[in-house]
């Protein structure tokens, strides 16, 4: 089904990249924004801000629309149900199997819609006047189909944080033995880790140390590196400074990816290779608006194919600046990758867009 909203998701080349192939080397796609079948009218989207598929198979995109947050498709993108409407900035969602039974973890960033918006403001974050206006986020553990296990919420709570320090939170990743590690990408830039049943280990980050190595600004996802036998340790991204930095599972620092061009957000896992969805490209000294692309790493952490950017380059071993090829994304914010090597693309702030799939070949 056709949406009312579809034609006004194409990025600003104002052509429909339907069909469109994208990417280099052996990794290139086929378009297909028509992917999603939704009756929009009756499942609306805001942002279409996360994607994860779960042990049957199916898609589940998280939105922000409390008119259904969560809403599912098969693989062939046929809609079947929605649900939720207790999270007004949902932002990330995972999906992990516990003794063969899945469960969903939320971030909610704490975004929500203003009562006492003007009709025209939506990037004005201070105004009280604006679309969204801030408040707390929190975490929720739930059911596969959506019933609540537990929430976490500020780290005042737990003596982390004063009161005065805001807490937004934009990702988690889950460990092997159930850690639960968050990023508090919209507040106050830390990473917080927990275990399976919620409970405060440590924290680490912040954007405000000495150490530059040690910052992290607008931290905005996480992802625990499993690729190598026994060397687990965790990608973040420290988006406004165009990096991914390493991290032990204990907090101490490793080492930094620079993602020259790309305000990059964190990791998805396929195979040997990871696959990072950027928001926006720096261009003319800012972060351009409908600029995005996904950059994809080999296993030694170099880019080796952009899906919808400049191809990447490295001299004398250094990234060259890279960007959108302005013609097939907006804001690349969400993606999942399926068993047969496709991808599910949400973006944020591209008019309501609905999720593309880019197809292997």
């Amino acid at each position: 089904m056709i949406t009312h909203n579809q034609s006004a998701t194409f990025p600003k080349s104002s052509v429909n990249p339907h069909g469109r192939i994208v990417g280099q080397g052996d990794f290139t796609y086929r378009v297909n924004t028509q992917w999603a079948k939704l009756d929009t009218l009756k499942n609306p989207v805001e942002n279409c801000h996360d994607l994860a598929i779960d042990s049957q198979g199916r898609i589940i995109l998280v939105t922000d629309n409390t008119a259904n947050n969560f809403i599912i498709f098969n693989k062939d993108g046929e809609f079947i149900d929605a649900w939720g409407t207790e999270y007004p900035g949902a932002h990330a969602i995972k999906i992990v199997n516990e003794n063969g039974e899945d469960f969903i973890y939320v971030v909610d960033s704490g975004w929500i819609v203003n009562k006492n918006w003007d009709g025209k403001s939506t990037e004005a974050w201070e105004s009280p006047f604006n679309k969204v206006i801030a408040q707390s986020g929190f975490i929720s553990k739930l059911t596969i189909d959506g019933k609540l296990i537990f929430t976490l919420g500020h780290p005042q709570t737990l003596d982390v944080y004063t009161p005065d320090m805001p807490f937004r939170p934009t990702d988690i990743a889950i460990a092997p033995n159930g850690d639960l590690y968050v990023t508090d990408g919209y507040g106050s830039d830390f990473v917080l880790q927990y275990d399976s049943q919620g409970r405060f280990i440590r924290c680490w980050g912040g954007h405000e140390n000495k150490n530059d190595n040690l910052n992290l600004k607008n931290t905005h996802g996480i992802a625990i590196d499993l690729r190598i036998p026994n060397d687990p340790h965790l990608i973040i991204s420290s988006r406004a400074e165009q990096s991914l930095k390493l991290f032990e599972m204990n907090g101490d620092y490793r080492s930094t990816i620079d993602v020259a061009g790309a305000y990059i957000g964190g990791p998805k896992f396929s195979k040997e290779h990871f696959f990072a969805p950027v928001c926006w490209s720096h261009i003319d000294n800012t972060n351009a608006q409908d600029s995005g692309f996904i950059s994809i790493f080999n296993k030694e952490n170099k880019v080796i194919a952009n899906l919808g950017g400049t191809q990447p380059k490295y001299i004398d071993g250094k990234l060259q600046p890279m960007q959108s090829s302005w013609d097939v994304f907006q804001h690349c914010h969400g993606i999942c990758i399926d068993d047969e090597d496709n991808l599910y693309v949400g973006q944020w702030n591209s008019h309501h867009a609905l999720p593309y799939k880019l197809e292997r070949i």
